[in-house]
């Protein structure tokens, strides 16, 4: 298997909520969606938006069980500053605020939001990540 992923891909209570949710970001859909699932490109991978009974069912598991699902979603940023303004975005888009804007112990700078359906971002600046010119962390080889 190569060393990829192609896509996240969230399944949703309320599909139109989140397409709402991430729109308000900022974010744009791609003229591919359709009216089940909705496409966003999100640097070199892709994101989707998909009903959470649709996603269990297409996977051949139960859609049953909520709470922590076990991982996170990063979106590095380049300064401190864009921590907190991105996670005042987020907040005023519908998402809500899990952990404020602050110093990780390990030395960057972090803080967390929950979209509308509880998946938990976080928003980060890692000066040992840096970022490229397309906004895209690069990790030591």
């Amino acid at each position: 298997m190569k060393q990829t992923i192609s896509f996240i891909t969230l399944g949703v209570a309320d599909l139109e909520r989140s397409r709402r949710f991430y729109r308000a970001l900022g974010w744009t859909e791609s003229s591919s969606s359709q009216a089940e699932v909705a496409f966003f490109q999100v640097g070199c991978i892709a994101f989707a938006l998909f009903g959470r009974e649709s996603l269990a069912e297409d996977a051949n598991v139960s859609s049953e069980g909520s709470g922590f699902a076990g991982f996170t979603i990063a979106h590095n940023v380049a300064s401190e500053s864009d921590v907190e303004s991105t996670l005042s975005e987020a907040v005023a888009a519908g998402g809500r605020l899990l952990r404020p804007s602050e110093k990780a112990p390990w030395g960057g700078f972090r803080g967390y939001f929950a979209d509308p359906d509880g998946f938990v971002w976080e928003v980060c600046y890692n000066l040992f990540f840096p970022l490229d010119t397309q906004g895209f962390v690069q990790l030591p080889t």
